[in-house]
């Protein structure tokens, strides 16, 4: 028994949506860049429950203000005084360095002001989803 052409109509226009959504998602310079919302809402979420007591995003406190961290070079920012263990590490905080820093401070730096050891891989990701959102993008 063959189907009415209202079915097949809704069939063909639900696969083309379907193409052109996957589409969409795998062309480069279509897929929406920096990571997804959900999780930067709740990287900043977890922010502001394990990072904000000492940490902001645009002021120093105990530690370093964190805009723009993404991509900036490790002990950098002038009006903060850094520990001589951080000034030694050197390099640049990639995603992947933060969350090697995040999983044990004092493993990555033995002696430096931070004490933290997340061994949750998932909240660091969210953490740093959220550190890439307020860091612009270095070209």
């Amino acid at each position: 028994m063959g189907r009415s052409p209202t079915t097949i109509f809704r069939i063909a226009a639900a696969v083309s949506f379907g193409v052109f959504a996957l589409t969409a998602v795998t062309r480069p310079g279509i897929a929406q860049s920096g990571p997804p919302a959900a999780d930067v809402t709740a990287g900043q979420a977890l922010y502001q429950g394990r990072c904000a007591g000492c940490h902001s995003v645009d002021a120093d406190r105990i530690g370093p203000r964190h805009r723009d961290v993404v991509g900036r070079a490790v002990a950098s920012v002038p009006t903060y005084s850094y520990s001589p263990a951080l000034k030694k590490l050197g390099g640049v905080w990639t995603p992947a360095r933060l969350d090697q820093w995040l999983s044990g401070t004092q493993k990555m730096a033995p002696g430096s002001k931070m004490y933290l050891q997340m061994d949750d891989a998932s909240q660091r990701r969210l953490i740093i989803a959220y550190l890439q959102s307020v860091s612009t993008p270095k070209k």
